[in-house]
């Protein structure tokens, strides 16, 4: 067949082809179309017509190239699907959860910090709110949360009662500190190890019978009960302060962990060991356990005498009572906004702004709060109060 004819039947088949039918059969039909050449209409010879067929060729050509199964991105829904079942089940165990980033391991609520907190967030309207006190275990809340983006999924190891050991890797180059610097101590699993063989007597190796993840990097959460007396724990980082040792970090009050099942930079946390959670060993609990304050030097107030000094006193004692009667989990946003009173009071003349911060960190000390933590919400919330300064009348 010469190539107007060959064009002519591509032509015609071109024409024939039905977008509910990509590729109809022409093998039964005459094929008929105008020849480029002389101007003519084609006409295909029956035994032809096959060769010419649309659906019979995309059939040879299946069969000369059989299919490889579609590589597809994730679902949006069904990955909201699977991160909200995630954050259910956490809630279920009683574990306070929070939106994380996508695939990131930072929270997605609030986007700002304390110190530059808006007050447009809803949650911000009365002082600023953190992740902590978004934490929450409403299934309600949470399939809200996780209608419409697959966040991460975080949980807040305070108000959910935990302390999890963080048995990190090292990064490339890292290398061990003199203390550690025993070739077996190559992750913070061996280091924890050897702290494990050090209170063998007090039930040591039964330290790794508790939940456990595996996190992306691959390293290891262990997962224990926060012990129900003593001192509220904190948050250490290996070495410094009373941290446990080299790639060990803990997570408790003021920290949290990203939940198995999560995922960070494509890598997933995944349950290691489904085990029941345990209460944490008593040598853990006492190598965490926060060094005592130092004796607390009284703070006098220089109150106006009269109604004026009678009003600020009942003032700065109202605050200062709230914040000592906080709920667990509301601590650190109830010293907020108590240090917002205060800087308002402190910028409007009431009383000078340093007793006004000492007073503050007494009261957040003595309820657990960290020293670091402590202030840092205390000067970010007398910065906001003096942005709106509130006098007393004499």
């Amino acid at each position: 067949m010469s190539g107007g004819h060959w064009i002519a039947a591509s032509k015609a088949r071109g024409r024939l082809v039905s977008t509910s039918e990509p590729y109809p059969h022409l093998c039964d039909r005459t094929v008929a179309a105008e020849d480029t050449v002389s101007g003519q209409p084609l006409r295909v010879a029956r035994w032809e017509r096959a060769r010419y067929c649309a659906a019979c060729a995309h059939d040879t050509y299946l069969r000369e190239h059989p299919a490889t199964p579609e590589i597809r991105r994730p679902d949006p829904m069904h990955s909201n699907e699977k991160f909200r079942d995630v954050a259910l089940a956490a809630a279920a165990r009683g574990w306070y959860v929070f939106p994380l980033r996508p695939d990131d391991k930072r929270p997605a609520f609030p986007d700002h910090p304390a110190d530059a907190c808006p007050g447009r967030d809803p949650r911000c309207r009365t002082g600023h709110t953190g992740w902590e006190t978004r934490a929450t275990t409403d299934p309600d809340r949470i399939r809200r949360g996780w209608a419409t983006t697959a966040y991460g999924v975080g949980i807040a190891c305070g108000p959910s009662g935990l302390v999890v050991i963080d048995l990190d890797t090292p990064k490339d180059g890292q290398t061990p500190p003199a203390e550690w610097s025993d070739p077996l101590c190559r992750n913070g699993s061996d280091v924890f190890g050897l702290l494990c063989a050090q209170h063998d007597d007090d039930g040591a190796p039964q330290a790794w019978n508790t939940y456990t993840v595996t996190t992306g990097r691959g390293g290891t959460h262990l997962y224990y009960r926060h012990p129900t007396s003593g001192p509220a724990l904190r948050n250490t980082a290996g070495e410094r302060g009373n941290g446990l040792g080299w790639l060990i970090d803990t997570r408790a009050h003021g920290g949290y962990v990203v939940a198995a099942g999560s995922t960070v930079a494509g890598r997933p946390y995944t349950i290691a060991r489904g085990a029941e959670v345990a209460a944490l060993p008593g040598w853990l609990a006492d190598r965490l356990a926060p060094a005592p304050l130092p004796a607390q030097r009284p703070v006098v107030v220089d109150l106006p005498t009269g109604r004026a000094g009678a009003y600020l006193d009942a003032a700065i004692n109202s605050q200062l009572d709230h914040l000592r009667r906080a709920a667990e989990g509301e601590r650190n946003h109830t010293l907020y906004r108590s240090a917002i009173a205060l800087g308002q009071l402190a910028a409007g003349g009431a009383l000078p702004v340093d007793q006004a911060a000492h007073l503050l960190e007494q009261a957040a000390l003595s309820i657990g709060l960290s020293e670091f933590e402590t202030r840092r919400t205390i000067r970010s919330g007398l910065a906001a109060g003096a942005k709106r300064p509130r006098t007393v009348a004499a």
